[in-house]
């Protein structure tokens, strides 16, 4: 292992440079490509609130301002990576994309001898740790290391997960919520919470569908880390209440708040590998039952605009965002622009 990280600053340019595919443990290392998926618009699209993007766009057209295409420039930022140096599955590699809650990535040193077994390849961004920007920083540095590692490595498409750790497994479940076409699981290793709410807002009702029906939800938690025991609970009933059904658990013996050690980790990932199975008639029922809700919450909404009563339907309006996300869709944009015309 040390050795292989005393070499690992020989491969960073030429990585970046010349495509090379190198396999084991390399810290430093570049990457160039950019993908739509992790620009600022789409961003704003699938991770925000429909009246939160609404505003920032609106802010942005009074200051005469146009919104950029990325948030990041890779040229100044650096990538963990770890790829197993046996040959690959016909199918392709697995990739664990991590968002780690430190400025480094020293997961992948315990987990090498898994990432093996499974032939995952394990990729984090460094300097995105729980102090730094979430939707500006954390968020597009995961997209973008999925993106190019995808680009360089066969990558078996059913097995892209991401994941992270405490305050990096809570940004790793707004993307996973949000690109249900990129990731196919979701590691969450003590730490969770829970979803509809400001802090993780529901995607747009085509990505919510998708995620119900194709992302598979796994809790890696110490089995002492009572703490976060509870926020996996209560994590569990919002994803049941919108219709997620595809969850796993496992706790690792004897650990507080700590990172799973290589058998914990393993077990985790073989759930990961399962399939997401729902039941296809309670889940269109599950849908229908919440698509009954949010339209019998707009008509209080219209009900108090047709009275006059503006604000408390401004009220009722900013909590139908806030607990339904993309699933309100355009509607409440609609409506809030009535409200401020006047209507």
């Amino acid at each position: 292992m040390a050795r292989l990280l005393t070499t690992m600053v020989l491969f960073a340019i030429p990585f970046a440079r010349a495509g090379v595919a190198p396999t084991g443990l390399h810290e430093d290392v570049i990457f160039t490509a950019y993908s739509r998926l992790a620009g600022n618009a789409e961003r704003m699209r699938r991770l925000l609130s429909p009246l939160t993007a609404w505003r920032m766009q609106r802010q942005l057209q009074k200051a005469h301002e146009r919104l950029s295409e990325q948030a990041i420039d890779l040229a100044h930022e650096r990538f963990t990576l770890y790829v197993p140096k046996k040959v690959p599955p016909a199918a392709g590699y697995a990739l664990l994309v991590f968002v780690s809650p430190w400025e480094d990535a020293r997961e992948a040193q315990q987990w090498v001898s898994v990432l093996d077994r499974t032939g995952t390849i394990f990729v984090s961004a460094q300097r995105s740790g729980n102090d730094m920007d979430v939707l500006n920083r954390r968020e597009p540095l995961a997209l973008l290391a999925a993106y190019n590692v995808l680009q360089r490595y066969r990558v078996d498409p059913k097995r892209v997960y991401v994941g992270g750790f405490s305050g990096g497994s809570k940004v790793a479940l707004r993307l996973a919520l949000a690109y249900p076409d990129v990731f196919r699981g979701v590691l969450l290793e003590a730490g969770s919470e829970p979803v509809g709410t400001p802090a993780i807002p529901l995607p747009p009702a085509a990505l919510l569908h998708r995620f119900q029906e194709s992302v598979r939800v796994v809790y890696l938690t110490g089995d002492r880390d009572y703490y976060h025991q509870r926020e996996d609970a209560g994590n569990r009933d919002s994803l049941r209440r919108w219709c997620v059904t595809s969850m796993s658990s496992v706790q690792a013996p004897w650990l507080g708040h700590e990172l799973a050690d290589a058998a914990g980790f393993s077990r985790a990932l073989d759930k990961l590998s399962e399939p997401a199975h729902p039941d296809a008639d309670k889940l269109a029922g599950c849908r229908a039952a919440n698509e009954q809700s949010l339209q019998s919450q707009l008509r209080q909404v219209r009900a108090q605009m047709g009275a006059g009563n503006r604000e408390e339907a401004r009220k009722l309006l900013e909590q139908v965002d806030t607990t339904y996300g993309g699933l309100a869709g355009p509607q409440v944009v609609t409506l809030m622009e009535r409200l401020d015309q006047g209507h």
